[in-house]
C-alpha cells in the first residue's frame, strides 16, 4: 500500500522543474523558502507509506531540491548551509544511484572552489563529476568550470584545450526546450563562460564581443533582463575592457550597474567585480571614483560576511 500517488508525484516533479527554471530571474529569498518547503514536503512523504519505486523517486526529487538549495544558499552568501545541502544531494546521488544528481553535486562543489580561488580542488571536483556522468549536458558545465580556473592560473592551452572539450560535448547534445533551466546548460550559457575565459587571458576585443551577445541574450523583448546574474557579470567584463583601454568612466558605470542587480550570486559577482578593482587601482590609483569602487566592493564584502546564517 502507498500514501502517496502518481498524480502527486508528478506534481512535485512539474514545481521542482519550475523552480530551476525560475533560477536565473526569481528573488532569492523566494527561491530558498520554496526549496525549503519542497524539501519538507517530500521528506514527510519518505516517511509514509510508499512503494520502491516511488521511494526513489522522492530521493531523487529530494537530491534535485538540496542541489537548488544549495545553489541559492551560496548566492546568498550561506557558505555552510550550502555546503551541507551540497553533501546530502550527493548522499542521496549515490544513495539513488543517480548519477546525474551526483555530477551536479560535484559541479557545485566545483563552483564553490572555484569562487574561494581553490584551484585544485576545482580541478578535483571537476574530475570526480566526470565519472558520476557523461551523458547530461553537466559535463559541458564541468568543462566551463575547468576553463575559468585554467584561465585565472594563467595556463592558456588548458584553456583552449577545455574550451575545445566543452563545445564538442554541447555540440552533442540535442537543444533544451527550456534553457533558462538552471540545471541545464545550452548554446548561450556557452558563449557567456568563453567571455570569461578570454577576459582573463586579456583577449579584450572578443570577451567584449561575447560581454555584449551575453547581454543582449539575457534581455527580453520588453527590455526585462531575464538573467540578471548573467547579464550582471558581462557588464563587469565590459568594465574590465574599458578600464584597459583608457575609458575610466565607462568602466566605472559598467562596474557601478553591475553591482546594482537585484538578483545577484554575491561569490561569483564578487570574483568578477574584484578583478575590475584590480584594474582601476592599477591603472588609476589616485582617482576618486576608483577609490570609490574600491570603497563599495569592500562594504559587499562587509555585508556579505555578516549576513553568514545557518539556514
Amino acid at each position: 500500500m502507498s500514501s502517496i500517488n502518481s498524480a502527486a508525484l508528478e506534481s512535485i516533479e512539474q514545481g521542482i522543474d519550475q523552480l530551476a527554471r525560475a533560477y536565473p530571474y526569481a528573488d532569492a529569498d523566494y527561491l530558498h523558502e520554496r526549496t525549503r518547503n519542497g524539501l519538507h514536503y517530500v521528506t514527510k512523504q519518505l516517511e509514509g507509506r510508499t512503494t520502491l519505486r516511488q521511494h526513489r523517486e522522492l530521493l531523487v526529487d529530494a537530491g534535485w531540491l538540496l542541489l537548488l538549495n544549495a545553489c541559492v544558499q551560496y548566492d546568498r552568501g550561506q557558505r555552510e548551509a550550502a555546503n551541507l545541502s551540497k553533501a546530502a544531494a550527493l548522499r542521496i546521488g549515490e544513495e539513488a544511484g543517480h548519477g546525474e544528481i551526483m555530477a551536479w553535486a560535484w559541479e557545485i562543489e566545483a563552483w564553490f572552489a572555484l569562487t574561494q580561488s581553490r584551484w585544485q580542488d576545482m580541478l578535483s571536483a571537476v574530475e570526480a563529476g566526470h565519472t558520476a556522468d557523461q551523458a547530461h549536458s553537466v559535463g559541458v558545465q564541468l568543462y566551463a568550470h575547468k576553463t575559468r580556473a585554467a584561465a585565472r592560473m594563467g595556463d592558456a592551452r588548458l584553456v583552449r584545450d577545455s574550451l575545445d572539450a566543452g563545445r564538442a560535448r554541447l555540440d552533442r547534445l540535442p537543444r533544451p526546450d527550456h534553457p533558462e533551466h538552471h540545471f541545464i546548460i545550452d548554446p548561450d550559457k556557452w558563449d557567456f563562460y568563453e567571455m570569461d575565459a578570454y577576459r582573463l587571458l586579456g583577449d579584450d576585443e572578443r570577451a567584449a564581443a561575447h560581454a555584449r551577445s551575453a547581454i543582449r541574450i539575457s534581455t527580453g523583448p520588453d527590455g526585462t533582463e531575464i538573467s540578471p546574474m548573467r547579464a550582471a557579470e558581462a557588464r563587469l567584463t565590459l568594465g574590465v575592457a574599458a578600464a584597459r583601454t583608457g575609458e575610466i568612466e565607462e568602466a566605472i558605470s559598467m562596474g557601478t550597474t553591475a553591482l546594482e542587480a537585484d538578483r545577484k550570486s554575491l561569490p561569483s559577482l564578487l570574483l568578477v567585480a574584484d578583478e575590475l578593482d584590480k584594474e582601476l587601482r592599477a591603472r588609476y590609483p589616485r582617482e576618486a571614483a576608483t577609490r570609490d569602487f574600491h570603497e563599495r566592493i569592500t562594504s559587499i564584502k562587509r555585508g556579505a560576511a555578516g549576513q553568514e546564517l545557518p539556514f
